[in-house]
């Protein structure tokens, strides 16, 4: 026939757009290009699947050959479209199904002996697909198991190119083949660490439960005190009190981790927990590329933790490039022609120093930084992003007295449950709105809403806010807090006590 049609998906960011493919055969000198906006790797894709066809006994025709990718507008990028392209183009020639190939879905890359290799990105793709009604979807047999995640879809996992032309009725011998597979070593999806307990933690009481408060109800958090003080120790047991991942958030968090290139066969129900080195770059906690764009950490702690060990030795551009994507929930990388977006719905955890040296303000420490230092450490935290921290910290070294209690502490277990039973309560409270945890609630509804606080509950709020201590947005981040509060505490009101512990867990300040 003249012209075969099929389909594939260009990922833009961590959403997929339907792509199709159309091949054309003209009686010109013979030549094979591809049109539609294509990057340098997809412009490649003219050899791979010539002596991909070449090498599966797939003869190309002998005529001018014209691939448009559509629509034209959409940038597109990789290699995931060889199969797809070699698909149209040997169905301009050898007889198969035009019906088959049409409806087919095809996702992969071509090796020259026409072995399908894996692609990053499969899972978004295929759910991209689902979404848009498409039911026949084809992907190289390394990818599988990730693609076979995503429920009511059809999905073939093909080793070769032969074996894909087959499934379409051509006429060709399948080679028997070994199949490309990912190294074992990717594989992330089934090995996660064991959650240290929160009974290691020793003489930290009142920094426990404000850790499980957070948890209750997603809320950022600050943590400042000298070292060894167990601010790390903390942040690392965060992510075992919190609840176990919903399919939604599942499916979100691997296909992040497929975009990664991280090798996904299961769902795993733990939240992640990203803890960039201090000397990242502002791309590498955003995400970019110069060609393709990649998630950064913020991204890839979606439903999850951001952890910032020494954030007073961040860049101050980085630690403010925060800001946007604590408020909005999603991160838009902008690139000449072309944006892509990512969730960035986390849990931001800070943990820093007094100074640089660790010892400026605690009791027997001998601070040695001049003052000029301690002010430019500490402003690296700007006034916006504090503003935007729920729960500000200030921890001291355990004392011996406390390190020789016999106090039983909480262990992960315990706060678990808590958290669990402090999220249902805020679940039944906002059965009949669209928000689930206390962090999401808008504040316009917190102040004005059906369950907003009487005036006598909210007066040190409003003393507050009069003098200028906190900012409304300081304002809405305390009542959210507060309700946290009133959840753990079994509370279906809003009272005077949670309004005066949260504002003190925000600010240190005492009604």
């Amino acid at each position: 026939m003249k012209v075969a049609r099929t389909l594939s998906v260009a990922l833009v960011g961590a959403e997929g757009e339907m792509v199709e493919i159309e091949a054309d055969l003209s009686n010109q000198t013979p030549d094979f290009k591809i049109i539609g906006l294509p990057d340098k790797a997809l412009g490649e894709a003219v050899q791979r699947v010539h002596n991909a066809c070449a090498n599966s006994d797939l003869a190309l025709p002998r005529r001018r050959l014209t691939i448009n990718l559509s629509p034209a507008s959409l940038p597109k990028h990789g290699s995931g479209f060889d199969v797809a392209i070699a698909m149209v183009a040997v169905a301009t020639e050898i007889a198969m199904s035009t019906d088959s190939v049409a409806s087919t879905v095809h996702l992969g890359e071509l090796g020259l002996d026409g072995r399908l290799r894996p692609v990053p990105g499969i899972l978004p793709a295929v759910l991209a697909a689902a979404r848009a009604g498409h039911k026949r979807i084809v992907v190289p047999f390394a990818n599988t198991q990730e693609a076979q995640l995503v429920e009511g879809v059809e999905v073939l996992g093909a080793v070769n190119l032969a074996q894909v032309a087959s499934w379409h009725g051509a006429d060709v011998c399948v080679p028997d083949e070994d199949p490309i597979t990912l190294p074992a070593a990717s594989d992330g999806a089934g090995a996660t660490e064991a959650t240290p307990d929160l009974t290691d933690v020793v003489g930290q009481r009142d920094a426990v439960n404000a850790l499980i408060a957070a948890a209750a109800g997603g809320h950022h958090l600050l943590m400042c005190g000298p070292p060894g003080a167990g601010k790390t120790m903390l942040a690392r047991r965060l992510p075992g009190i919190l609840p176990p991942l919903g399919d939604r958030a599942a499916l979100a968090v691997a296909s992040i981790r497929s975009l990664s290139g991280t090798r996904i066969v299961a769902l795993d129900r733990n939240a992640p927990f990203e803890s960039p080195h201090h000397s990242a770059s502002v791309a590498a906690l955003v995400g970019g590329g110069s060609r393709s764009v990649r998630p950064g950490a913020i991204a890839r702690a979606t439903e999850g933790i951001l952890f910032l060990d020494e954030a007073g030795e961040f860049q101050a551009a980085a630690l403010d490039a925060l800001r946007q994507p604590l408020e909005s929930g999603t991160i838009t990388i902008n690139r000449a022609g072309s944006s892509a977006e990512f969730p960035a719905k986390f849990q931001l955890v800070l943990a820093t120093n007094p100074c640089p040296c660790g010892d400026y303000g605690i009791r027997g420490g001998n601070c040695t930084c001049p003052p000029a230092a301690i002010r430019r450490y500490l402003g690296r935290l700007s006034g916006p992003l504090l503003d935007r921290i729920d729960i500000e910290l200030t921890l001291a070294r355990v004392s011996v007295a406390q390190r020789r209690s016999e106090v039983v502490a909480v262990s992960t277990s315990e706060a678990r449950l808590h958290v669990a039973d402090a999220r249902a309560r805020a679940t039944q409270r906002l059965g009949d709105t669209p928000w689930r945890l206390n962090a999401d609630i808008p504040g316009s509804w917190l102040r004005d809403g059906p369950r907003s606080p009487s005036p006598t509950v909210r007066r040190p709020l409003d003393v507050a806010l009069r003098k200028g201590a906190i900012t409304l947005r300081g304002f809405d981040r305390v009542l959210r807090l507060a309700w946290t509060l009133a959840d753990l505490d079994g509370k279906a009101e809003l009272g005077l006590d949670h309004i005066g512990r949260a504002l003190f867990l925000k600010k240190g300040m005492a009604l």
